[in-house]
């Protein structure tokens, strides 16, 4: 992986997005978002992300067929869920779909760190 870890992020709240992309633009490049799941594999195909932050309430997307396909397609690539907290409770269904980690949009701040534990950056 690059030095700084290529992040594609899958959400479809504007201001979310733009938020978390200037929470991790000091340590990430940021190299797409989607905010439609109907172009995720595309975009994932194309940009070759290290890792895809995936809102698991995006529109035209099955999360957990998403994330197979991803881990399938692109084995590299690893896919960080990005929960509400009650959708912590399917977390092993999305581990056996090939997720990596689990964050939770209420708890934010840890996004970067597990980005960086999955990039092997431990700083």
């Amino acid at each position: 992986m690059s030095a700084r870890p290529r992040v594609l992020l899958a959400d479809d709240y504007p201001d979310l997005v733009k938020a978390i992309s200037r929470l991790l633009s000091f340590d990430c490049d940021i190299v797409g978002t989607v905010a439609d799941g109907s172009g995720l594999l595309e975009t994932t195909e194309r940009l070759q992300p290290d890792v895809i932050v995936l809102d698991v309430h995006m529109p035209n997307v099955d999360p957990l067929q998403a994330c197979r396909e991803i881990t399938r397609l692109h084995p590299g690539t690893k896919v960080i869920i990005f929960t509400a907290g009650a959708d912590r409770n399917a977390g092993q269904e999305f581990l056996e779909a090939g997720a990596s980690a689990f964050v939770s949009k209420e708890t934010s701040m840890e996004l970067l760190p597990a980005i960086k534990r999955l990039c092997g950056d431990e700083r």
